[in-house]
């Protein structure tokens, strides 16, 4: 979002590898000393991949490079290669349809449309809610208000640390949309801060990033709130 707003570039982000990479490790490291030091218990059935599943892979890697060359270089919003992207899987799940065997009900039947509906469904009302709720207190003024107490009273550094600590429990995604509603004047060095604080603090919740609404949402009943606060000793 930062990146679509003009305020950093794309190659400025790399900044944040061995960041993210030290917040990544330190609390990897205290989690580990809370796993048992026993093996677990290995599955004796042979797993295999379904037909098709490394081109899959492979056209998610397109699409994220399809979304980044598209504002790199022809200057169209990132939406539009990832729409790309999801051409390129509808049309290949189209060939393994039609290239099945009718045996095999796994491909006759298989609807893309219904795969990224059971994914997305909940993490797009989710997201429908909150970022509603920021345009509104954007639009009646106490985002500004809100602007004025962060950056003007407390200092760009702390305000942004405390809105990526905020992350955890509102989401990554309406925090940055707030700010970059708030438009605060940052340098570039805080505006990859404000980044770094909301994509690694929004983890520290499992309502604090898509991805962990995403999974609550495919996990019905087994990854829930609460058992993310239970942590590795579930």
């Amino acid at each position: 979002m930062v990146w679509q707003s003009g305020h950093a570039t794309f190659f400025d982000f790399f900044g944040l590898f061995f960041p993210s990479v030290v917040n990544y490790l330190i609390p990897a490291a205290i989690m580990s000393l809370a796993i048992p030091k026993v093996n677990p218990r290995t599955a004796t059935d042979e797993v295999q991949l379904k037909r098709g599943a490394l081109i899959i892979c492979a056209l998610f890697l397109a699409t994220i490079t399809t979304a980044v060359c598209f504002e790199q270089f022809l200057h169209l919003p990132p939406f539009m290669g990832m729409m790309t992207g999801l051409s390129y899987l509808l049309f290949y799940a189209y060939y393994l349809r039609m290239t099945s065997d009718e045996h095999d009900e796994d491909f006759t039947t298989f609807n893309i449309f219904n795969k990224v509906a059971q994914a997305e469904w909940d993490t797009l009302f989710f997201f429908f809610g909150v970022i509603f709720c920021v345009g509104g207190l954007g639009f009646i003024g106490y985002l500004d208000l809100a602007s004025a107490y962060l950056y003007g009273g407390w200092g760009a550094t702390v305000a942004n640390i405390t809105l990526g600590v905020a992350s955890a429990i509102i989401d990554n995604i309406p925090v940055m949309f707030a700010v970059l509603t708030m438009n605060p004047d940052m340098d570039l060095y805080q505006w990859m801060l404000i980044t770094l604080t909301t994509g690694v603090s929004g983890s520290m919740l499992s309502i604090g990033s898509a991805a962990g609404v995403a999974l609550m949402g495919q996990a019905r009943g087994i990854y829930t709130f609460f058992s993310h606060l239970n942590g590795p000793g579930l």
